[in-house]
């Protein structure tokens, strides 16, 4: 190899057998020959996939289609409209909180873009019931409200991983005052030790049963005064440990799935030795913001104690990280999520978070300058769809945060190896999903505007409707509700609530404060 780099370089000095117009140019030596003959340059051959044969131009395109029906911009009116529902459900929780004062009076929500289904957290979807965008609702979200909070930071945090699988904890009410175990003891799991004492445990499923009663008592309640403006409630339904609502307001329909957790700062010890590890967002943000807090959420191992087992979940940390993603990896992030939740579906052995996973995985193993390339997009998506086959030929998905935690270990060697069979057939022609995915949320689109223009999602006014009521959001609101919205896709929005003032919420989204 050698050798022939010296000779061709030499060439440049002196008159080569090959040529008889002179020297050959070190720019372009094999088209030299081509241009003294006085022909063109054939035109570069387009960049292809080796397994599908597909143009990466196109798939470029169709993911660009995908992402443009899938993220659509709303309206003042749209804007109203969710700030409307978004109002009606804190101050449903704040008369929650008033029933038997279980919740912290002040208390920190954290609303996600998206809904438990989307995979916005680690939940299992099997217990689930199935909503369709387009013909269930419009716009989904997920809301974790704290039933309790361990929120001091000079208190290590200590959880009780004995009974356990990794990534999954009991929480002993020992850990808390008097008044708290008093509040919460019916929600409990009660175990007596050989010396007498009795230990509390807070049961995940008994929180979650006592949280959709009170939602139930509170709602019934609204509804016997129906206020002029308010948003009407479609649905109502508790999905295994999550509270599903459908909201109607205005021309939109609205699903919040309402998660109770528990609320820590601080970072666990499991997951200490992550942090020892070099990442992508290294340098970008800090790590006071990537370790901010953790929650548990009410989802058990698969060989777990459902009344007991709670998860650990690192949604506040996940909200940081994806300020650091690329919007290309994004886009090929979201439309290989509608594939796969097409596709995958039944048996439900694959969410869209562990997709969400290996895209994190992805970020530590790439460098950043090949994941900032903004025309790389159909190169991600395959990637993506590559990685998420090998994880289920080898039954091996790491917890991005605890990696000893593998979240396809109880799978059955049946199970991933059809998952990864349906896989092979999306590899083998991704044109042909993706434009399956555009037709789907193009469908889901034309039902929302169908049902916009019937007008039969409410019959309550909208809120642009009453312009009798001085308490509604003038323009500026709607203005800034919007940019927020469309500037801030699938951040997360830290409310700081006072049950006594539900009017005046103080919401964050990220590290912005208004």
């Amino acid at each position: 190899m050698e050798s022939k780099h010296n000779i061709f370089v030499r060439s440049l000095g002196r008159k080569t057998d090959s040529s008889s117009s002179g020297y050959t140019k070190m720019a372009a030596p094999l088209a030299s020959k081509a241009g003294s003959a006085g022909t063109t340059s054939k035109p570069p051959l387009p960049e292809l996939d080796f397994r599908s044969g597909a143009r990466v131009e196109e798939l470029n395109k169709l993911i660009q289609e995908f992402t443009k029906h899938d993220q659509r911009e709303y309206d003042d009116q749209r804007a109203l409209e969710i700030h409307t529902a978004k109002d009606f459900i804190f101050s449903m929780l704040g008369m929650v909180q008033k029933l038997d004062q279980k919740l912290p009076v002040a208390n920190e929500y954290l609303l996600l873009s998206g809904g438990v289904r989307e995979g916005v957290v680690d939940i299992d979807l099997d217990e689930l019931n199935v909503y369709a965008r387009g013909t269930d609702y419009d716009m989904d979200f997920t809301l974790l409200v704290p039933a309790l909070k361990l929120h001091d930071r000079n208190q290590p945090v200590t959880l009780d991983m004995r009974h356990s699988a990794l990534c999954h904890s009991w929480l002993s009410l020992r850990l808390f005052d008097e008044g708290t175990i008093s509040k919460w003891k019916d929600c409990c799991t009660i175990v007596d030790h050989i010396n007498g004492a009795t230990n509390y445990f807070f049961s995940p499923t008994k929180v979650a049963d006592w949280f959709y009663e009170s939602i139930s008592v509170v709602l019934s309640e609204i509804q016997k005064k129906p206020q002029r403006g308010m948003p009407k409630v479609e649905k109502v339904e508790k999905n295994g440990t999550i509270i599903s609502i459908i909201l109607g307001v205005g021309s939109s329909r609205m699903l919040y799935d309402i998660v109770p957790v528990v609320s820590f700062k601080g970072w666990p010890a499991v997951a200490q030795s992550w942090l020892m590890e070099n990442h992508f967002w290294d340098g970008k943000i800090t790590e006071e913001e990537v370790i901010s807090g953790f929650y548990l959420v009410p989802a058990c191992s698969y060989k777990g104690k459902k009344d007991n087992e709670w998860r650990l979940s690192f949604a506040r940390s996940e909200v940081q990280l994806k300020k650091c993603i690329s919007s290309s990896l994004m886009q090929a992030y979201q439309a290989c999520k509608a594939i796969i939740i097409k596709l995958l579906s039944r048996p439900k052995a694959i969410s869209p978070y562990h997709l969400r996973s290996m895209m994190l995985w992805a970020c530590d193993r790439l460098p950043a300058s090949y994941l900032a390339q903004e025309d790389y997009a159909a190169h991600f998506l395959l990637g993506l769809i590559d990685d998420l086959q090998h994880c289920l030929v080898n039954k091996m998905c790491p917890n991005y945060f605890i990696p000893q935690c593998n979240m396809l270990e109880h799978l059955s060697e049946d199970t991933v190896m059809l998952h990864a069979r349906k896989l092979s057939s999306v590899r083998s022609d991704p044109a042909e999903h993706l434009r399956t995915a555009i037709e789907h949320v193009k469908a889901a689109n034309r039902l929302t505007l169908e049902l916009q223009r019937r007008g039969s999602t409410t019959s309550i006014p909208s809120p642009q409707s009453d312009g009798g009521d001085p308490n509604q959001p003038d323009d500026r609101l709607a203005k800034k509700l919007q940019q927020l919205v469309t500037e801030n896709p699938g951040k997360s929005i830290s409310v700081f609530i006072n049950p006594d003032d539900v009017t005046r919420p103080h919401f964050r989204i990220d590290d912005k404060f208004f």
